[in-house]
């Protein structure tokens, strides 16, 4: 009962606190940070949303046919055995802090340290300016986090969580085997933050606290029912969606406090509108911050274009593919017994309907036991099959090497993916590629 009230007191909402602090200028980002950009965001339903069959058939509604929760509409998922999420709970719980392995009964979980260094760390290089590149430009932050510079000037984050604990508690558990590149202020420019889902890997409350106050005017793009909780937090630039609905955003510069006008000078991208579309898409899985708010926010993947050549990115963010059952250990669940397994046919619909889709951030990790975790969490070879169905001419790993989630060895996502990529005949490298936490690639 004490571990109990512990975890329900740390996952209620922080208190809000007002902050008037604007983000200091320093380095070659001090001219172009002499200009605010006003963000307007005017959101409407996709033309296309009446051609998807059931596209609200994920809302679950009471009988005054008011939506009260989400759920996942297609075969595809499964809930999992009510034995095997008991097992995984069971990790939770206080234990020597001495052992090398967390041991529940029924598997060894594995618990990296950052001393070990498994996955590489280099220190990140952002473009100094807005109009530095004409390339899409991503960067991975670790675990789903990524940073995108887009050439029109446009700068988003995904799924931004800086901490070291990914649970409403400092538990030995969950926390970081790889630290984070760089501090939230590090980067230059933050106009959009999307947020696939309320679970504690993706939504940080201390760090879009910190993204608030280091760029107060960037704008939060969440999932039905997560806006309050925003709000509730002190955070008021923040757009709620529903599956299939698109954002048309414009980023205005603005002078600062007490300059007349903006220095045109200073850059030919600060002088001009930013423009992007955001939508709002589906994935398989659930939300929830406590015991007791199971699928009551909608959990979503993401696709921003934005810039004169239209450049795509499709944030997956996390999700399952195909709900499989226990299988012994070393037989293939993509084996001829298994091709009769229903898939989400969600990936396909999102393939046609963005039409061309530059990169795509797709998760690879925290998939064991298969049994248990495959409704909710694409394992490489499920990965792989979405970046086919998706039809994404480029894909980056997301959703591994930052906490052990799962008791698959922390190397075996990257691993595995290179064998997914073999089986279909494709390239190892520049097609899927995983890279080091910090890493930039252009696209």
């Amino acid at each position: 009962m004490r571990f109990l009230r512990q975890f329900l007191s740390h996952a209620r909402q922080p208190p809000a606190r007002q902050y008037t602090k604007m983000a200091s200028a320093t380095g070659a980002t001090a001219g172009l940070s002499m200009a605010a950009y006003a963000c307007n965001v005017s959101p409407h339903q996709s033309s296309d949303k009446d051609l998807i069959p059931d596209a609200r058939a994920h809302h679950v509604k009471n009988r005054n046919g008011e939506t009260v929760k989400f759920q996942n509409p297609h075969p595809s998922h499964a809930d999992p055995p009510i034995w095997g999420l008991m097992s995984l709970l069971l990790f939770v719980l206080p234990r020597p802090q001495s052992a090398d392995k967390a041991h529940t009964g029924l598997m060894n979980w594995p618990q990296p340290k950052i001393g070990e260094k498994l996955v590489p760390v280099v220190e990140p290089h952002f473009l100094p300016t807005r109009d530095s590149s004409s390339q899409l430009r991503a960067t991975w932050l670790g675990h789903a986090c990524y940073y995108v510079e887009f050439a029109s000037g446009l700068r988003v984050l995904f799924d931004p969580v800086f901490q070291d604990h990914c649970a409403p508690i400092k538990s030995q558990n969950y926390k970081r085997y790889t630290e984070p590149p760089c501090k939230i202020s590090d980067l230059p420019f933050v106009d959009a933050v999307v947020i696939s889902h309320s679970h504690y890997d993706h939504l940080s409350y201390p760090s879009v606290r910190e993204i608030q106050r280091n760029y107060p005017n960037a704008h939060f793009f969440v999932g039905l029912g997560l806006e309050k909780w925003f709000r509730q937090g002190g955070l008021q630039n923040v757009t709620e969606m529903d599956w299939w609905d698109e954002a048309d955003v414009t980023f205005t510069p603005q002078a600062a406090k007490g300059d007349s006008a903006i220095d045109t000078t200073t850059s030919a991208a600060a002088a001009q509108p930013i423009t992007a579309r955001i939508i709002c898409l589906p994935s398989q899985h659930a939300s929830g911050r406590t015991a007791f708010d199971k699928n009551h926010t909608l959990w979503a993947s993401w696709a921003v274009r934005s810039g004169s050549d239209a450049k795509t990115v499709w944030f997956a963010g996390d999700t399952g593919y195909r709900t499989v059952p226990k299988v012994a250990e070393g037989v293939d669940d993509y084996g001829p017994e298994y091709q009769h397994l229903p898939v989400c046919p969600q990936f396909r619909q999102i393939g046609e309907r963005l039409g061309s889709i530059d990169l795509g951030l797709i998760p690879i990790g925290a998939y064991d036991p298969r049994h248990v975790f495959s409704p909710v969490h694409a394992n490489p070879f499920d990965a792989v099959e979405m970046f086919r169905d998706s039809g994404c001419k480029r894909a980056m790993a997301i959703h591994w090497g930052t906490w052990a989630l799962t008791p698959e060895d922390p190397l075996e996502p990257p691993k595995l993916l290179r064998e997914a990529l073999r089986r279909r005949r494709m390239g190892e490298t520049g097609v899927f590629d995983i890279c080091d936490i910090g890493e930039s690639r252009e696209f």
